[in-house]
């Protein structure tokens, strides 16, 4: 005869936690939360630098977990999982706040130019003729690619139609003329 004995939440596995959080069991959410947040905010806190800021990202990060629980398909990556969602929202958050930088007001006005003032016009025109030597300089293929991007605005798909070639091609391509045309650019600038 076995006697079933009852496992309080806290001694359940990760796997049962995660099984039980995708049926719907919000405890078992909790005690994923109760287990993992130590870690979740150490983590957050060196991605974002800040400790009010890790605090608010791992609340962040579970709050998507717990609404997309349902689409981890190997409850024992859980942690793994929880990972994943923080490094990707750490970098949402560092790209979307940018980089507060305190300027005094006659630094700023010094060092920016005005929109349309005829310095910018003649800066803009500068680098505009700048640019159109460096494609100058490329050859046929590399300049015909990044005309089209750049200046036509083709999608990767529009130009693998355009020059019967793969998407991954076109992205190799995009790719090496970016650089030939920085060294070309920075050839023309040492000038």
């Amino acid at each position: 005869m076995s006697i079933a004995v009852e496992l309080s939440i806290e001694e359940w596995t990760v796997v049962e936690l995660v099984e039980a959080a995708q049926a719907g069991d919000r405890a078992a959410f909790g005690e994923l939360f109760a287990r993992y947040r130590g870690p979740i905010v150490a983590l957050a806190r060196r991605r974002v630098n800040d400790a009010d800021e890790a605090e608010e990202l791992a609340q962040d990060v579970f709050i998507k977990a717990m609404e997309k629980i349902g689409q981890l398909r190997v409850p024992e990556a859980f942690g793994g999982w929880l990972r994943r969602i923080v490094h990707r929202m750490a970098i949402n958050r560092i790209v979307r706040s940018g980089e507060a930088v305190a300027c005094d007001p006659v630094t700023l006005a010094s060092t920016c130019l005005a929109d349309g003032s005829p310095v910018g016009d003649a800066v803009i025109r500068e680098e505009a003729a700048q640019l159109r030597a460096g494609l100058q300089r490329l050859g046929t293929l590399d300049r015909r690619t990044l005309e089209a991007f750049y200046l036509r605005g083709q999608t990767l798909v529009q130009m693998s139609d355009a020059f019967d070639a793969p998407v991954g091609t076109i992205k190799r391509r995009l790719h090496v003329a970016r650089k030939r045309l920085a060294k070309e650019m920075d050839v023309l600038q040492a000038v």
